[in-house]
C-alpha cells in the first residue's frame, strides 16, 4: 500500500497485527525525529524501555546513540531519523525472527520512501544483516559504505553492544565520524 504522509503510515502501522509481536506490545515503537532527515538510523527492535515509552533508543544505549549523534552535529529531533527493523518489542529482548523482520519490513520500507534518506545507518547485526547482506559482520565490516540502489548504506556497532565492550567504542565514534565526513562531501542539497 502507499502512503502519502507521515500520518496515515503511522495510523496503518499502529493497527498491525502481521505478526505475533503486535499481540504482546505495550506501544508500537514506530520511530522518531525529522522526516525531511538525509540519515536514518535502523536498529533491530525495540526493547522493555522503548515498548514503554513507544520511542527507539531510550535508556542507556539511547542515551549513547544520542552522544554519538551529537558529535556529528545530528540530533534525533531535528536533523536525524530513527527506526527499527521491527516496531513491536519482541518478548524477553530476543532477536526479531526473519518472519518477524519480513512481516514489519513494508512498515520500514514505507518510511524509507517517505524520508528518501541519503544514508541509512544499520545500528547493529540484525539490521545490517537484514539490510545491507545476510553474512554483514559488524566487528569486521563497521563503518563501510556501501552503496545499494539509491542508499549509501554503513553498518555500526549497537549502543548495547558497546555498553557491554566499551573498548569498541572509539571505532563506533570513528564510524559515526566518518558519516559526518561522507555527509559534508556527498550533497549539493542542504537537506
Amino acid at each position: 500500500m502507499e502512503y502519502s504522509d507521515w500520518n496515515s503510515l503511522q495510523a496503518a502501522c499502529a493497527d498491525c497485527h502481521n505478526c505475533a509481536l503486535g499481540e504482546t506490545r505495550g506501544k508500537l515503537v514506530f520511530g522518531t525525529g525529522a522526516t525531511d532527515a538525509r540519515v536514518l538510523f535502523v536498529g533491530e527492535g525495540p526493547g522493555a524501555r522503548e515498548d514503554e515509552l513507544g520511542e527507539p533508543f531510550v535508556g542507556r544505549s539511547g542515551q549513547l546513540l544520542d552522544q554519538y549523534l551529537a558529535a556529528i552535529g545530528l540530533d534525533r529531533h531535528t536533523n536525524a531519523y530513527i527506526a527499527n527493523m521491527v516496531k513491536c518489542r519482541p518478548p524477553g529482548n530476543r532477536d526479531p525472527l526473519p518472519a518477524e523482520q519480513d512481516a514489519c519490513i513494508p512498515w520500514l520500507r514505507a518510511q524509507v520512501k517517505l524520508l528518501r534518506p541519503k544514508v541509512i545507518v544499520c545500528v547493529g547485526r540484525i539490521a545490517a544483516q537484514k539490510l545491507i547482506r545476510k553474512d554483514f559482520a559488524v566487528t569486521r565490516e563497521h563503518g563501510q559504505f556501501i552503496q545499494k540502489g539509491a542508499f549509501l548504506m554503513m553498518g555500526t556497532y549497537h549502543p548495547a553492544a558497546l555498553l557491554r565492550n566499551p573498548r569498541q567504542k572509539p571505532e563506533a565514534l570513528a564510524d559515526f565520524l566518518a558519516l559526518r565526513d561522507r555527509l559534508q562531501e556527498n550533497t549539493g542539497d542542504e537537506r
